[in-house]
């Protein structure tokens, strides 16, 4: 059994159990997982603050059975499914949030060296990760 962590299209959270991936899936796919709250079908999976695997300690001890392609691809496909693309306006964004002019959200995108000693000045976290761009970008 499997326990993950799911948000309806109305944002409320759940938690719900599964045997497998594939079976999360499948239940989802014949609208079958609904929202305990409001009865919405329409629910995705979203990142855990607790993941605990069986094999952790064996992929540790064992780094090459990680896939890092996959890892990679996951990585980024969070991030562009549930981070809101600002763009070149990146640190104007994050200092309207730090300082309480805008809600605080999910957001990602460039900054140049000044703009980053600026954040650092200000205390705002942020960390780089170089994206590729998804295969559906690229064709455009």
């Amino acid at each position: 059994m499997i326990a993950f962590d799911l948000e309806c299209s109305q944002g409320h959270l759940f938690e719900a159990w599964f045997d497998s991936l594939d079976s999360f899936e499948k239940q989802k796919g014949q609208k079958l997982v609904t929202c305990p709250f409001c009865n919405d079908s329409d629910v995705r999976r979203i990142m855990s603050p607790v993941a605990v695997r069986k094999s952790h300690a064996q992929d540790l001890a064992n780094p090459e059975n990680l896939d890092y392609h996959r890892l990679a691809k996951e990585i980024v496909d969070y991030m562009h499914n549930n981070f809101e693309d600002v763009g070149s306006r990146f640190t104007a964004e994050a200092l309207k949030m730090h300082y309480g002019v805008t809600e605080k959200r999910n957001i990602r995108g460039s900054a140049t060296s000044e703009e980053e000693e600026t954040l650092e000045k200000e205390g705002i976290d942020f960390f780089k990760i170089p994206f590729l761009k998804k295969d559906d970008e690229k064709n455009n």
